[in-house]
């Protein structure tokens, strides 16, 4: 099980917003050296959305290599179609992953059953672990724990990314499919209290600009330590808020530009961070020492 501080990576772009992979080469490197956990290539904050499918593959392919081994690499498989989505999962293992997260389909709101069925079909189709991915404030879709738990009994769906923010779920998805299911949290400002009530990680923004503070605690929370993890988190409660002043993941893209880490580059209808947050985010980012 892979556990810990799973960074959600940022696609580094030119100003044009082409892939930059000497950039993301960088950013590999730099995650390695802080600490992070794993990486997933491609999700939300990867600007999935606005990636061709040939450079979908082509970024979690080129993280697969940059990484060599050297930490756990999830690919972002999901779409809204289900034959799509196992064709991006498909080629994902293909490439090299070591897992895939793979998002409710937004915007057609399948029922329970619909959800059920078509991460059954994907799981079926292509052998290699799964992580369901619900995040009803952008897909307008929300898995019940009660379909998390049919799920989890199918060999190679593995675990789930939460990201409602709702710390009850914890315990409800848990009690559902048992101790060797992970449970992860995609909502950074409940991170530290989702770990220490029996999460098993984050997949998180923060880890971007914090990577090295982020995976401290969040090894902490699942260690029980809830003073050292709190500690760590009061650093990172601006970071956790500020990241979020605008659409994830124009925050993000805009701080780890200002770390030197990459250009300043995102594809529309994104676009780069407006002069009037630059001084929010900032002060988040001298809270947390990463400036």
């Amino acid at each position: 099980m892979i556990q810990g501080s799973i960074v959600a990576l940022v696609t580094p772009m030119d100003e044009r917003g082409a892939v930059d992979k000497e950039s993301l080469k960088k950013l590999v490197e730099f995650h390695i050296a802080e600490g992070t956990d794993a990486l997933v290539a491609v999700g939300t904050t990867g600007e999935s959305a606005t990636l061709d499918e040939h450079e979908h593959c082509d970024v979690i392919k080129s993280i697969v290599d940059y990484a060599g081994g050297r930490i756990p690499v999830i690919a972002g498989t999901g779409a809204n179609a289900t034959t799509e989505a196992i064709n991006l999962t498909r080629l994902a293992k293909e490439a090299g992953a070591d897992a895939c997260l793979i998002v409710t389909p937004y915007y057609n709101k399948p029922t329970q059953e619909g959800l059920y069925l078509h991460y059954k079909a994907i799981a079926d189709a292509v052998d290699i672990p799964q992580i369901l991915y619900n995040v009803p404030g952008r897909t307008a879709c929300d898995m019940l724990p009660e379909t998390v738990g049919r799920l989890s009994h199918i060999k190679n769906i593995v675990g789930v990314k939460e990201a409602t923010g709702d710390l009850s779920r914890v315990k409800a998805i848990r009690d559902l499919t048992g101790d060797d299911f992970a449970i992860y949290t995609g909502d950074d400002a409940t991170s530290r209290e989702f770990c220490l009530l029996g999460g098993n990680g984050s997949i998180t923004v923060t880890g971007n600009v914090a990577p090295k503070l982020v995976h401290e605690m969040i090894m902490a929370a699942i260690e029980g330590d809830n003073e050292t993890a709190l500690a760590i988190d009061k650093k990172l409660m601006s970071l956790h808020k500020n990241l979020f002043i605008q659409s994830n993941p124009i925050p993000v893209k805009w701080a780890v530009a200002e770390m030197g880490l990459m250009g300043k580059g995102i594809r529309l209808p994104l676009t780069w961070l407006t002069e009037d947050c630059f001084d929010a985010v900032r002060d988040a980012m001298r809270q947390a020492e990463v400036v």
